[in-house]
């Protein structure tokens, strides 16, 4: 009976021991790293959506899907400003279509994500339907610029378990957004100003559109730009942003 006594507090010792190793680990995460607010699955596959730091720093993001007219005057207004720290996700479809705009946005040094291919709801497709689509519009991009992306954007943000689980396995890091500017609705450029500012912090992702659908973004984009470089915000791409840092989950069904 002694002997049996011994083993159980040697293992109850031995958890105890693993146990506070643990929380002293997760502790000096917390407070040496910044955290990434994401949207995840049980195992593990997840779709980030903004950072929690005290840094003042945002991630400007641009979908593109459709239409040549406001891509330019949008890159021509980031380039007036000598802001290159923007993301933007382009669908295979609209990039085969307009090699020139991507060369420019590329020439312009702003980071690009995918959008798959097709820019339909994942959440409606197959698993294989996803995969292929989202194998195409890799091709098309990394034909396009010579580089395979990592980041995707899921069209209309629509996504579920299996579109996390698919695209992680391709090797990719899902973006959603933490703040939606709503630019495609065409609410007036003070609104989609408003949109952005009030509801911004340090860590989030904005939501913007450079497709032919959002008609106001370029003239809403100055005022915008200017309200967080007075206000001492840091502008980074996706990329920079979700480096380094920690993450705080909540489960996708």
């Amino acid at each position: 009976m002694k002997f049996i006594y011994s083993i159980k507090v040697y293992r109850l010792k031995h958890y105890l021991i693993i146990l506070v190793a643990a929380l002293f680990s997760a502790l000096l995460l917390y407070v040496e790293k910044d955290e990434v607010a994401v949207l995840t699955t049980a195992m593990g596959p997840n779709a980030i959506d903004a950072i929690k730091t005290k840094e003042k720093k945002i991630a400007i993001t641009f979908d593109i899907s459709w239409g040549d007219k406001h891509a330019i005057p949008i890159l021509d207004v980031l380039k007036k400003y000598e802001l290159k720290e923007t993301t933007f996700f382009l669908s295979g479809a609209w990039a085969e279509r307009h090699p020139d705009i991507v060369e420019r946005i590329v020439e312009d040094g702003h980071e690009l994500g995918s959008l798959g291919f097709r820019y339909e709801h994942y959440t409606s497709m197959e698993e294989n339907e996803i995969e292929k689509d989202i194998r195409l519009g890799e091709h098309v991009l990394n034909e396009l610029t010579e580089e395979k992306p990592t980041l995707l954007r899921t069209p209309h943000g629509s996504f579920d378990e299996r579109v996390l689980k698919t695209a992680d396995k391709l090797g990719y890091t899902t973006i959603h957004w933490s703040v939606n500017s709503e630019d495609w609705k065409n609410p007036g450029t003070d609104q989609i100003v408003k949109n952005v500012i009030d509801k911004t912090k340090g860590g989030d992702i904005i939501l913007l559109h450079a497709s032919d659908s959002a008609k106001q973004t370029a003239k809403a984009l100055p005022t915008i730009i200017e309200h967080f470089q007075k206000k001492g915000y840091r502008f980074v791409t996706v990329t920079e942003l979700i480096e380094d840092v920690n993450t705080d989950t909540k489960e996708v069904k």
